[in-house]
């Protein structure tokens, strides 16, 4: 079957191959140590190897510090999720009983806040924070323009980019 593959996967494939067999190990120990969990940092390292073989790179010229700048991403998305749904368990300790939401709504609503939050970093840093000081913090318009430094035609159109932006996560 690899020999049906086009010659730059077949590339591809060996280079992630030899990656993986050269230092999958050095990997796993590095993002352990930095954890101290170790199926946190066996999901880490998957999750490397995996975006890498999606990544489609032929050459790496320079492979422990390819891998460590591709786990790093990985590894600041994971804390970022991993704060995230603290936030929100602890959101949820101060409802009283009959309100806390079943695990299955639970694990909803986490999917869908980390949905919006990838989405909400996918967005240029002022108009993250235009829409988040709206929709969070209360702000109306002008008081965003003012608290950013710009006019309120340009808050306007932070606040329809991450509308749009908003939308293609309903899409």
């Amino acid at each position: 079957m690899s020999d049906s593959l086009p010659a730059g996967l077949q590339t591809h494939r060996r280079t992630v191959e030899a990656l993986y067999s050269g230092h999958h190990n050095w990997l796993y120990t590095r993002l352990h140590r930095k954890l101290g969990n170790a199926m946190d940092a066996a999901d880490l390292v998957h999750d490397t190897f995996t975006r890498i073989l999606a990544s489609r790179v032929e050459i790496i010229e320079e492979p422990r510090a390819y891998l460590s700048c591709v786990a790093r991403g990985i590894l600041v998305n994971w804390y970022q999720r991993k704060a995230l749904e603290r936030a929100y368990l602890s959101a949820l300790a101060q409802l009283p009983e009959p309100e806390v939401p079943s695990p299955e709504q639970r694990l909803l609503v986490l999917e869908t806040l980390h949905e919006i939050d990838a989405l909400l970093d996918a967005l240029p840093r002022l108009v993250k924070r235009a829409f988040l000081l709206s929709q969070i913090g209360g702000l109306k318009y002008d008081d965003i323009a003012s608290q950013l430094g710009v006019s309120l035609i340009t808050v306007k159109r932070y606040m329809k980019q991450a509308f749009l932006q908003c939308l293609s996560l309903v899409d």
